[in-house]
């Protein structure tokens, strides 16, 4: 099956053109030693083989750091296989377009050395142009994230077809509120977090000034919102759920906060767990009180036009 990604080529697009003109992608992330044979199919094996050895060799990196720059080096050089699609950003607004065509191989004395060839298409389109929930989905501070479930709409501008309606701001939208909350409820928490109740004591996990606590990776699935506190004493996994939450959230909140007290958590931190929904119901609320480290929250949303002439 044929996956999407965005790719960041350095940082803020800096090797772009390189990229581009050289026919090739990769990342650096510091390591400098040729991986052909540390790469396992897991990505999880790789970070348990290197994560920590990352992290010492750079002095006041945290674990969820480490582990994230990990999982992005594995991405890129494994993770990738030959026919997935990338889309990159060049740094001037646009993206371009291409296939990865080889496995990984390393080019020490090059930019990026961890590298995968890669076929440019004759495709090239503007931000401006992706609908919005791509654009959002884009817009991860992350070296590299899955789009896959925008591929229908990468296939368009590939085609040449992107100017389709079920793509354009013109379409109609048939349930505004499922349209709000399947597209904007998590972007909209990050960009206002600081005006919530959680943000009164915990950040979204930042590294170096970039935000990388939203859509964490973790081995079941990526986290929501990865939140520390403020004192550096607690971790908060934070789970959204358009609509009516069912009891099956509490487990995946307790695999999201197993993998984090396990493997990115310091000796001294506890893990929290938060579940925030429009609704529960008795169900939720039975599974709630026999697990005290998880909290459940509601949300409320306001629609309202009004007309200005």
């Amino acid at each position: 099956m044929k996956n999407y990604y965005r790719l960041m080529l350095g940082k803020n697009s800096m090797h772009a053109d390189a990229c581009i003109a050289g026919n090739f992608v990769g990342t650096d992330f510091d390591v400098k030693i040729d991986l052909t044979n540390h790469l396992p199919e897991n990505w999880r094996d790789f970070n348990a083989k290197f994560r920590d050895d990352y992290q010492a060799a750079h002095t006041g990196m945290s674990k969820i750091a480490a582990g994230l720059s990990c999982g992005f080096l594995w991405t890129v050089s494994k993770g990738f296989k030959i026919g997935d699609i990338v889309i990159a950003p060049t740094g001037s607004g646009s993206y371009r377009v291409g296939e990865i065509t080889s496995n990984y191989y390393f080019e020490p004395n090059g930019i990026l050395p961890h590298r995968r060839n890669i076929k440019w298409l004759d495709v090239k389109f503007d931000r401006t142009e992706m609908s919005e929930p791509l654009r959002n989905s884009t817009r991860s501070i992350g070296t590299v994230c899955a789009i896959n479930q925008y591929g229908t709409e990468i296939e368009a501008f590939i085609s040449g077809s992107n100017k389709s309606p079920i793509f354009s701001s013109d379409a109609t939208i048939e349930d505004p509120t499922a349209f709000a909350l399947e597209k904007h409820l998590e972007d909209f928490l990050v960009q206002n977090w600081r005006q919530t109740e959680l943000g009164r004591d915990f950040d979204i996990f930042e590294e170096d000034g970039e935000l990388v606590g939203q859509q964490y990776q973790s081995d079941t699935g990526p986290m929501d919102i990865l939140a520390i506190k403020k004192d550096k004493s607690q971790l908060l996994v934070v789970e959204l759920k358009k609509g009516r939450a069912s009891d099956a959230v509490v487990g995946q909140v307790l695999r999201y906060m197993g993998y984090v007290k396990q493997e990115l958590a310091e000796a001294n931190q506890t893990v929290k767990g938060v579940i925030i929904a429009l609704e529960d119901d008795v169900r939720i609320k039975r599974a709630l009180a026999m697990t005290p480290d998880i909290s459940f929250y509601r949300y409320e949303v306001s629609f309202k036009l009004t007309r200005a002439t």
